[in-house]
């Protein structure tokens, strides 16, 4: 059983990025709008590591799947 506090800061974590909500308001603020023409995982801010946890998360509706989807809006808004 997966006991993971599945937050937006955690997946931050996850992502290997700061975590803090002032952190996380400030990459969200430098990154969008992510154009929608763009899938998340392609956009050219993440490294191949992250990317790909991206998008298997998503891919698979993995545990993290909500939190990107939530992230994914947060930066198209």
């Amino acid at each position: 059983m997966d006991l993971t506090d599945h937050s937006l800061p955690n997946l931050f974590r996850q992502l290997g990025l700061p975590s803090t909500q002032p952190e996380i308001d400030s990459f969200i603020a430098r990154h969008r709008p992510l154009r929608d023409d763009i899938e998340l995982a392609d956009a050219p801010f993440w490294n191949s590591g992250q990317a790909q946890f991206l998008r298997e998360e998503v891919g698979e509706d993995a545990d993290w799947a909500e939190l990107v989807d939530q992230l994914n809006l947060l930066l198209r808004a």
